[in-house]
């Protein structure tokens, strides 16, 4: 149980992102140009664990380009803390971002800074997508001197954990069709995974946002001592321009983690 409560951002973080680090097949394609986020776009969310309240997480986008490499970017982050009485197992501030090239979509930068009770992670992941390379700087916990760095080799172009779930966001999902398994591989602490995410369909459900219909997608997760099942977590996504989670449920072997929005702002499309 204090597992569970003390790092409730660490395991829903990595699942509403795990699932879109990049994603190959064919119905599912990326439009020409990004027609479902913007600048100062905000979404925030409330985590709970049945009748406990949590956490409080955030999505953003920063409210102006960024360069780097003299190209435009996108500057993203995602953030988790905990509140309430869930401090009282182990404080929790987390922030996980990207810096999100506009036109590739592809990242050129990613950063960790994790705060979990007494354990602090400062990381930098660099992207030379053009010669398959990623460089890997941490830092020490106060987040000044580099400890180490190493560079890596990589499939092909990757996403990190936060751009991945904004490219999912500009594709054509109109097409998908229900049962379809779409194959995933990304890069993320150092390692390439591979994973499948299973499209559900669609299904109409009630928000904070109002009644939203969204599709549905199960991600295969690696086996370990929290989840229960194979694929026990879903997550919907607003089927229309915007494309936003609005949900996340995960099936733990004593009860279940629940992610939902409680207000979006700055959306492109109203």
């Amino acid at each position: 149980m204090s597992r569970i409560v003390r790092y409730p951002m660490n395991y829903l973080l990595r699942i509403v992102i795990v699932m879109c680090l990049t994603i190959n097949f064919a119905d599912a394609q990326v439009t020409s140009k990004n027609n479902a986020f913007t600048f100062g776009e905000e979404l925030n969310f409330e985590v709970s664990y049945g009748w406990l309240n949590l956490a409080e997480a955030k999505l953003k986008v920063g409210n102006s380009v960024i360069t780097e490499g003299s190209r435009p970017h996108y500057k993203i982050d995602a953030y988790g803390n905990t509140k309430g009485a869930a401090t009282l197992f182990g404080k929790v501030n987390d922030n996980w971002g990207t810096h999100l090239d506009t036109g590739t979509l592809l990242p050129s930068l990613s950063y960790r800074y994790i705060e979990e009770g007494r354990y602090r992670k400062n990381e930098k992941v660099y992207f030379d997508q053009a010669n398959k390379k990623a460089t890997v700087e941490l830092y020490d916990r106060e987040n000044k001197n580099l400890k180490e760095k190493k560079e890596y080799k990589l499939p092909g172009q990757v996403q990190d954990l936060v751009s991945g779930f904004y490219l999912l966001r500009t594709m054509d999902l109109n097409n998908l069709k229900k049962g379809q398994e779409i194959l995933i591989t990304g890069f993320f602490d150092k390692e390439i995974y591979n994973l499948k995410l299973i499209y559900e369909g669609t299904e109409k459900i009630q928000t904070n946002l109002g009644t939203k219909e969204t599709y549905v997608f199960s991600p295969q997760m690696p086996k370990n001592k929290l989840f229960r099942g194979e694929f026990p977590v879903k997550v919907w996504v607003t089927k229309d321009q915007n494309k936003i989670p609005v949900k996340i449920k995960a099936n733990l072997f004593i009860g279940s983690l629940n992610l939902d929005i409680a207000s979006a702002n700055g959306l492109r499309n109203n």
